[in-house]
């Protein structure tokens, strides 16, 4: 049977409020590369968090491990 998928696994739904003019700018960028406004957000969080500055980090996620 054909199921429906309504999103990938391990997917969280949160609302985040962000300023009018970041949601513009991304919407520009994700039309231009044919990607989802999700898609975008969900890059730049990983690139944020793959960038972090160490001492920004709590130690559970130290990259040390």
């Amino acid at each position: 049977m054909f199921k429906v998928q309504r999103g990938y696994d391990g997917m969280v739904n949160k609302t985040f409020r962000l300023p009018e003019e970041i949601v513009e700018k991304l919407d520009a960028i994700a039309g231009k590369n044919g990607l989802s406004l999700n898609r975008l957000v969900i890059q730049c969080l990983e690139y944020a968090l793959e960038n972090i500055d160490e001492n920004d980090l709590p130690d559970s996620m130290s990259k040390e491990k």
